[in-house]
């Protein structure tokens, strides 16, 4: 098919749709050439390999906290509680300092960190993909860290914040078929 003809997808539809789907919210941080933080909001994360353990993230190409990211070539995701809503909004704004008057310190490798994140994953880009209007960073890992004290997922789901049910904080135990499953990599593989 060209582009012409591929069907007209109305805007509003093909953000209902995939409002089905729930993400977790994450704010991911770089310093800029100044030194100083900088970071923005991002539902568009995921786990990507094992082996070698990437992630990724999907800027929108205008994004200034991506130019920081490109010229750095390093990023830290930073997983939000349930709690951090006004936190996310923040970094979802066009505010100028987004980092002032709130808790956030620097890493060991030199990334800014989120203070009660419920976990840090620190990078360095591997890759950039072209996304259409966004980018698709593909990162990979050089650091991990998680919450000591439990905490809930801030969530988004049909256009709002959402969280897990009260009696869903416990992750489920370990099972080898679900490892298997996850990371199975035969031509059968639906994944």
């Amino acid at each position: 098919m060209t582009t012409e003809e591929y069907p007209a997808i109305d805007g509003r539809q093909f953000r209902n749709v995939l409002g089905q789907f729930a993400t977790g919210i994450t704010v991911i941080t770089t310093f800029d050439g100044d030194s100083a933080p900088m970071g923005f909001a991002c539902q568009s994360f995921a786990a990507l390999s094992l082996e070698p353990p990437l992630v990724l993230f999907c800027p929108t190409k205008t994004s200034r906290s991506w130019a920081a990211i490109e010229q750095s070539g390093r990023f830290c995701v930073n997983v939000l509680a349930e709690e951090q809503q006004q936190l996310c909004a923040r970094f979802g704004s066009r505010e100028p300092d987004k980092f002032a008057e709130i808790g956030w310190r620097t890493s060991e490798l030199e990334l800014p960190l989120l203070d009660d994140a419920l976990a840090t994953i620190q990078c360095t880009v591997d890759s950039v993909v072209d996304g259409g209007d966004h980018y698709i960073v593909i990162g990979r890992v050089l650091a991990l860290s998680e919450s000591t004290t439990s905490g809930r997922p801030l969530l988004f789901y049909r256009g709002q914040y959402s969280a897990i049910e009260p009696d869903k904080t416990v992750p489920a135990p370990w099972r080898y078929d679900l490892d298997h499953f996850l990371t199975t990599t035969t031509l059968d593989t639906w994944l």
